[in-house]
């Protein structure tokens, strides 16, 4: 192996590995691979003209959903138990007599669907301010039903066929599990070591960095900072993030909810603009451990969420997480920097607004 101690390092040109104090974990950034051609898989192009009501979707007011049950006549927000839950609360206990190397345990929880509106056609972008805080609210809601009973409650969003989602009615998910899950818990025992070592949340002290190194923030305001993180995978990836200490969404006051609507219909128009699609994303918040972890101190806990968006080079080229990603450690092309600098530049007037005073 040999260094040419005569160039520069130049992150936009040169490999490197950044670590990513979440996970405990370094990732591979190659940014002069965004120059290579492409001549492999093209995704389908996002379907646009969605009815904004359908008789035969079951998550459309006053439909039937797979169980024969009818859903209300909802205007806004609409929860229900999962038809098909992947936890279920009455699972019976493995037992305790196996081997060290086949080991099982108990899972037992409950599944629910969201849904944000009662049109098929509007999105989280879209739908005007006062309706995204009724998403909000929602979700504190249910982390004070479901908190109390169970470890973890995970909200996740799946937006787009590219990311799995078979319906393209607004909504998300809320999985609540008698476990701590593998991703928050290793979250938790990075967070808790730094904290140990530091005496201040990682992701409290990481938000005052970015705010004022600048390169990463997409979009800001005096409560919310969203950034792709210095550590990011996925190609436009996003970490939002409160600038004061909170721990769980139920702790958001009014005035902070009201600011996570502003910071996400901005962030989430930018995401449609890039181009000019409906953008695909994974979404999710993480927040302090619930159940019996309530009781613990979880000082070195910061709220935040998640956005996990795969697409890289236009509306129908997605990165793939295969090969080396899979077996050795995770590789990014397109450098954090870049990547914000891209989104942040994007007006914040949503492409199907243009020309029409915003909603």
């Amino acid at each position: 192996m040999s260094v040419n101690d005569g160039v520069s390092f130049d992150p936009k040109e040169h490999q490197h590995l950044r670590y990513n104090p979440l996970r405990d974990s370094w990732v591979l950034v190659s940014a002069h691979r965004m120059k290579r051609p492409w001549a492999g898989q093209v995704e389908k192009p996002p379907e646009e003209q969605i009815p904004r009501y359908d008789p035969h979707n079951p998550l459309c007011p006053g439909n039937t959903r797979a169980n024969g049950q009818v859903n209300p006549d909802y205007d806004n927000t609409f929860v229900f138990e999962n038809d098909f839950p992947a936890l279920q609360p009455d699972a019976p206990d493995p037992g305790s007599d196996q081997h060290a190397l086949f080991q099982s345990r108990a899972a037992r929880g409950v599944c629910k669907v969201m849904c944000f509106h009662p049109w098929s056609d509007v999105t989280l972008p879209l739908m005007k301010r006062e309706e995204v805080v009724k998403v909000i609210d929602k979700w504190a809601e249910l982390m004070e039903e479901l908190g109390p009973t169970y470890h973890w409650v995970q909200i996740f969003e799946n937006k787009g066929a590219t990311m799995g989602c078979s319906n393209p009615h607004p909504h998300c998910q809320v999985w609540a599990s008698n476990f701590l899950p593998n991703e928050p818990a290793l979250s938790d025992r990075c967070q808790r070591k730094y904290y140990e070592k530091y005496r201040e949340p990682l992701l409290l002290q990481y938000a005052k960095q970015e705010a004022e190194r600048k390169e990463r923030v997409v979009v800001e305001n005096s409560d919310w900072l969203a950034v792709v993180p210095y550590w990011a995978t996925w190609p436009y990836q996003l970490l939002l993030l409160p600038r004061q200490h909170v721990l769980r969404l139920n702790d958001l006051t009014a005035e902070e909810r009201e600011g996570l609507a502003d910071i996400m219909k901005r962030l989430l128009t930018k995401y449609d603009n890039l181009f000019e699609v409906s953008f695909p994303y994974s979404m999710g918040w993480h927040g302090a451990p619930t159940g019996p972890h309530s009781k613990e101190d979880q000082s070195h806990w910061q709220l935040h969420a998640h956005y996990y968006p795969p697409l890289l080079r236009s509306a129908t080229v997605k990165k793939f997480m295969v090969g080396y990603e899979m077996l050795a450690q995770e590789q990014r092309d397109l450098t954090p920097e870049q990547a914000a600098e891209r989104l942040r530049n994007l007006p914040e007037e949503h492409y199907k607004n243009r020309g029409n005073q915003e909603k």
